[in-house]
């Protein structure tokens, strides 16, 4: 196999896997591993984006460090999975600066645009910064609707047209060895795997993450980022629409749709997002990449600040603190916009390729093999 040290040393552990097959029930991985003799470069990107992470297969390897085969597949293929980030982002020459300074950038940015933003209320009107703002304009008195979209939509068009991109790249190098036919049936299966996490339940008994009990912890942190995210994005969407279809201007009432799906959504976005970096600061230290940490952190956090901004601004928008808030907020999106193509984000878009690769693959002859029954002793590392 052509590809990276990081590659062929993942097509080594999963040769073995492949001899071995005690994990077989555990994830996606292992039968997809099964379906296939050998490995290319793009097989081992679509097996590392299609890893949960849940840790299961370390803790039941019997070939596991301190065994001279060393396998650790959760570790290695987490940090092929952040290679593939930058292998396959748009435009290319962007990849490596986030890759190395992920989080230093991402803070940088929301710093300097809040800077920024703090200049422009200012020069427009000194005191406004620190009044409190009663008019029924909200915070739109300190910034109009028009200017906002000014800034901030060519960043956010040119983050979808990057992750599209990167996607592409993706899906072009993961399928074209052993390619798939894409068929609605398996598509379905992939939304409905993705949608409820379907492969982070450590084949049944939880995913393992701070030591060998395991929990579902990390899977509930998950969809409350998810579904959180996603209800963030209908609050803006269905502002967009009330704005230019209805003529309804924000800012809105508690009650009216964008407004309660924003703090529903806020709310579960700061949680999920919260017990998820907790979760990454208690990882086992034999599971986790470092490699890959600061770009992981760094979006994380951008998401988690995006939320307890965006609440907070909600909640003390008739204070003098509006002004401050809301350059803080929109400084904190404006650099996840940016960042979202070239770090954690893409993961979400890239492992459901790998779903629907896994779910075509099987689709098309090769069928997944039943879990094996897990017994109590099949929770604990069989290699110690």
């Amino acid at each position: 196999m052509q590809g990276t040290e990081l590659q062929q040393e993942a097509e080594r552990q999963a040769t073995i896997c492949n001899a071995c097959r005690y994990c077989e029930g555990i994830c996606a991985v292992f039968p997809a591993i099964q379906m296939q003799r050998g490995f290319a470069a793009g097989d081992i990107d679509y097996f590392a984006n299609l890893c949960h992470n849940c840790g299961a297969c370390y803790h039941d390897c019997q070939f596991s460090p301190p065994h001279e085969f060393a396998i650790n597949l959760p570790k290695t293929l987490a940090a092929v999975r952040h290679e593939s980030y930058g292998r396959y982002a748009w435009p290319a020459a962007f990849a490596p600066a986030f890759a190395r300074n992920g989080l230093l950038i991402s803070v940088l940015t929301a710093l300097s645009v809040t800077l920024f933003l703090v200049g422009m209320i200012v020069l427009n009107d000194a005191g406004a910064l620190f009044r409190a703002h009663l008019s029924p304009e909200g915070f739109y008195a300190l910034m109009s609707h028009n200017v906002m979209v000014g800034l901030f939509g060519p960043v956010f068009l040119f983050s979808i047209f990057a992750l599209f991109m990167g996607l592409r790249n993706f899906w072009s190098d993961a399928n074209a060895v052993r390619a798939v036919d894409a068929d609605s049936p398996s598509i379905w299966q992939a939304m409905k795997d993705a949608g409820s996490l379907r492969y982070l339940d450590g084949g049944g008994v939880g995913c393992f993450n701070e030591d060998d009990q395991p929990n579902d912890n990390r899977r509930l942190y998950h969809h409350l980022t998810f579904y959180g995210f996603l209800l963030c994005l209908a609050a803006t969407s269905t502002g967009t629409i009330y704005h230019y279809g209805f003529g309804r201007v924000a800012p809105y009432m508690w009650w009216d749709l964008p407004q309660m799906l924003g703090t529903i959504g806020g709310l579960g976005l700061a949680i999920g997002t919260g017990g998820l970096l907790n979760a990454k600061r208690k990882r086992l230290r034999e599971m986790a990449d470092e490699g890959s940490l600061g770009m992981d952190v760094a979006f994380t956090l951008m998401l988690f600040l995006t939320a307890v901004t965006g609440l907070a601004l909600h909640v003390l928008a008739l204070t003098p603190l509006l002004g401050i808030l809301l350059a803080l907020h929109l400084g904190v999106v404006f650099s996840l916009f940016l960042t979202m193509p070239y770090g954690k984000f893409v993961h979400g878009l890239y492992r459901f390729a790998a779903l629907c690769r896994f779910a075509m693959a099987r689709r098309h002859g090769l069928k997944t093999p039943k879990p094996k029954a897990k017994s109590a002793e099949a929770g604990q590392a069989v290699g110690g």
